[in-house]
């Protein structure tokens, strides 16, 4: 079963950058398609970006297309969120996350939880 740990979280100002790292353990980090999901205050957790288990294909939320990255490195075990363009909107808890069903398009899909990592971003 496959361990995550998130990092990288943090309080940056909007239009700020931020770069989160997850690093997986104990399992075989290629048969999982990796994703990020957050939860803000009072809402409900969402669904941000998703990445298959080569790294070819991802996948993103319409909220945060085109200032969200994500990538993975299967020779450490790591998967990454470069964030851009930061707004307050994007203030939540991330969390990665691992789906051993190869699909990684939705929160459904995402077994496997880390705990999760606070970024704020002020106006």
């Amino acid at each position: 079963q496959v361990q995550l740990v998130e990092s990288g979280g943090g309080l940056v100002q909007a239009g700020d950058s931020l770069r989160l790292s997850c690093a997986a353990s104990g399992g075989i980090f290629t048969a999982y398609a990796m994703g990020w999901l957050r939860q803000a205050p009072g809402m409900e957790r969402e669904f941000v970006a998703g990445i298959n288990w080569s790294g070819k294909y991802t996948n993103y939320a319409d909220s945060v297309k085109g200032r969200f990255t994500i990538s993975r490195d299967n020779v450490k075990n790591m998967v990454y969120l470069q964030m851009n363009s930061l707004k307050p909107e994007d203030t939540a808890v991330y969390y990665c996350a691992a789906s051993s069903s190869g699909s990684y398009f939705n929160i459904r899909n995402y077994g496997y939880w880390g705990q999760g990592t606070q970024v704020t971003v002020s106006s």
